[in-house]
């Protein structure tokens, strides 16, 4: 009975601790990580329960991760995480928010005044009165400051139109201007500085076509024009620089100037005894009037202005000058040659332009007079400009010189000296890089000139 009796207590032990284990958890094989965290939940929703909605008191987190304690806020912006380990509530700032704290907000620099311990809705409220009335004074200063600075810089509209309107009293137009020099050129008790000072200026205002044009209107023109007549030489060198600047690319000057006398004087300032710089301006003026007016040059070679030329070339210390009239040749015989390529291909053989070119007859007045054998012989001058523009004019005058240029040998030995000095200096081109340079193209000229030749 003994051994029955141990054995029935042994069932009913084990039978009690069984139903035991299933009534109450905390008894139960589970694991221990799960019931821990099961646990802390529990705790944090009761805690959270217990809060008062209304009255919160703020934790002051700092750079490193704390402890929560429960039943406290903290600033926003906070970091906040769970630790699965502990199953505590661990907070710190963010790296970006050292200068933050709690809640005490900024605004361009300057904190709220909130009470750091607890806060209410009450006190929420308050403060963002108190920061929206903030951004309003501070919006209302830098409106102010902004205002003060356009009034600083920018004047009243009012004030400008009174200024404009005093201003427009003095100001002078360009025709205002022009007059008043003309006055003051043409005026008898003006000295010579002043006439020169006054020419020198005019010029300036001339270069514009219808500053020019304007100089017809009030007679400044032809006082300008008179001004060639005078028997000081720097007011015959102004004077033609004043109508050098006037003539260029303005037909109704050029007219104007034609009828005036101004081609005559020209030429008379040319013919006679005068200072080189004084030659130089009425050059100027000359090419300036002759170039693109057919009419004009038509009157020049009437009035013998190929033989003043040609004097004028022919002078001593004058090579400057002879490069200039040489450029002007070729110019001349160049345009018509042009004029007349222009009608055939648009086949417009009866236009009046076309018409007065036909009525200049420049290429057989330059054989008659000599520019053959002048032209050639200028092909001497030391400088290569000068050599470039009397090859071009050679060229343009083959067709009419031919016959002269191969009865002259000082031509072809001239050419042929030139072509060897070329060789050396376009083979030194090609070693420096330069293909078909300056010289290379020089040569090129002298070659179809001796090619013409043979």
């Amino acid at each position: 009975m003994a051994p029955l009796g141990m054995l029935l207590g042994l069932l009913i032990t084990t039978c009690f601790t069984f139903c035991f284990s299933h009534q109450n958890q905390e008894f139960a094989l589970i694991n221990p990580e799960k019931s821990t965290t099961k646990e802390t939940e529990r705790k944090e929703t009761t805690a959270e329960k217990e809060l008062d909605p209304e009255v919160l008191e703020v934790f002051h987190p700092s750079h490193e991760w704390q402890d929560l304690p429960p039943g406290q806020a903290v600033p926003a912006g906070s970091h906040v995480r769970l630790n699965l380990q502990t199953g505590a509530r661990e907070v710190k700032l963010q790296d970006e928010d050292k200068f933050q704290n709690t809640l005490k907000g900024s605004k361009k620099g300057k904190r709220l005044d909130i009470n750091t311990n607890t806060y209410t809705s009450q006190d929420l409220k308050s403060a963002l009165e108190k920061f929206k009335e903030g951004a309003e004074m501070e919006s209302s200063k830098e409106d102010k400051a902004r205002q003060a600075e356009v009034k600083r810089l920018f004047r009243p509209i009012e004030e400008l139109k009174r200024d404009f309107a005093e201003l427009n009293v003095v100001i002078e137009t360009d025709m205002q201007i022009m007059v008043r020099l003309i006055n003051k050129f043409n005026s008898s008790s003006s000295s010579l500085e002043e006439k020169i000072a006054a020419l020198f200026d005019l010029e300036y205002y001339v270069h514009q076509m219808d500053n020019a044009q304007d100089l017809l209107s009030f007679g400044g023109l032809q006082v300008v024009i008179n001004g060639l007549n005078s028997t000081e030489p720097l007011v015959k060198e102004y004077a033609a620089f004043v109508l050098g600047a006037a003539f260029s690319s303005n037909p109704k000057v050029q007219v104007e100037a034609v009828e005036g006398g101004a081609l005559q004087k020209l030429l008379v300032i040319l013919a006679t005894e005068q200072p080189l710089t004084a030659k130089k301006k009425v050059l100027f003026a000359l090419c300036s009037l002759l170039r693109h007016f057919p009419y004009a040059q038509q009157q020049f070679l009437r009035l013998g202005g190929l033989q003043v030329l040609r004097s004028l070339v022919q002078e001593k210390g004058t090579e400057v000058l002879a490069v200039r009239v040489v450029t002007l040749l070729y110019d001349l015989v160049t345009e018509k040659m042009f004029a007349e390529e222009e009608a055939r291909l648009t086949q417009e053989t009866s236009s009046e332009k076309l018409q007065q070119y036909r009525r200049v007859h420049l290429l057989p007045s330059l054989r008659e007079q000599g520019w053959c054998e002048i032209t050639a012989h200028l092909l001497a001058l030391p400088e290569h400009d000068a050599r470039e523009k009397v090859l071009q004019t050679l060229g343009a005058l083959l067709a009419t010189c031919r016959d002269h240029y191969h009865q002259d040998p000082q031509l072809s030995r001239t050419l042929a000296s030139l072509q060897a000095e070329y060789q050396v200096l376009a083979a030194q081109e090609l070693q420096d890089g330069e293909n078909e340079g300056y010289f290379w193209e020089l040569l090129g000229s002298i070659n179809s000139l001796l090619k013409e030749l043979r």
